[in-house]
């Protein structure tokens, strides 16, 4: 069976995606919990996915002792290991469509992932006003996503960007969870979109395991701080 080595789910946005490409597919595999504790290089995160992966870091996908890493070459082995998934879109112009809108999302929109690191079970709503009010690359960013979002829904005619679950969808995954915990404006239909891309099995397994962690890690809070053990 394949495994997936992943970190938090709360906080992990590069895990997400192959998790729940995988998940959304029915794809069987076993996920393989590598708790972040910090990224030093002595600490347990590092010594742990380092024996797996040199670079370190989570995903990481094992299939009976081959391993790949990165999201993008994941999602590229697993459309190949199993084509009557359909994990891309069948049409060649909407296939690379789709690798171009997932190779974008994976070098680009760095003011967003900067400025809302992905915090699925926070509401950081008022952290959110201030981001929009004082960061015009935030906001560039939000208009890039809204345009291509809205170009391919409309090109494709939904529900999801090249009508069904794709790779594009797993990949634009952890942006929703962005839009929706820092409360960014975006049009009716982008909304819309988000909300339908959250209630998918896939994406909605993975947020509920979010929601269980209950694993809060300073490291990766910048708005927030630690709550007192009264408190949690």
């Amino acid at each position: 069976m394949l495994k997936l080595y992943i970190g938090n789910k709360n906080y992990s946005s590069w895990s997400m995606r192959p998790w729940v490409l995988l998940r959304q597919a029915g794809i069987p595999f076993e996920e393989v919990y590598v708790r972040f504790d910090s990224f030093d290089a002595d600490s347990d995160f590092k010594k742990r996915i380092g024996s797996v992966n040199a670079a370190g870091k989570v995903p990481v996908l094992d299939d009976d002792g081959f391993r790949v890493w990165d999201t993008l070459a994941i999602a590229e082995y697993l459309a190949e290991r199993c084509p009557e998934k359909n994990l891309w879109p069948r049409n060649i112009h909407a296939r690379a469509t789709a690798r171009s809108a997932c190779a974008e999302m994976h070098s680009g929109f760095g003011a967003l992932r900067s400025a809302c690191p992905m915090n699925i079970e926070a509401d950081l709503k008022d952290v959110g006003q201030l981001i929009w009010r004082d960061k015009p690359a935030v906001r560039a960013d939000v208009a890039r996503l809204t345009a291509l979002w809205q170009g391919l829904l409309a090109a494709h005619q939904g529900p999801m960007l090249f009508g069904d679950f794709s790779i594009a969808d797993a990949f634009f995954a952890p942006v929703c969870m962005r839009l929706k915990t820092y409360g960014l404006p975006v049009p009716g239909d982008i909304a819309a979109y988000v909300e339908r891309l959250s209630a998918q099995p896939g994406v909605k397994a993975w947020i509920e395991g979010a929601l269980l962690e209950n694993d809060f890690r300073d490291f990766e809070e910048p708005y927030r701080v630690k709550p007192s053990s009264a408190e949690q």
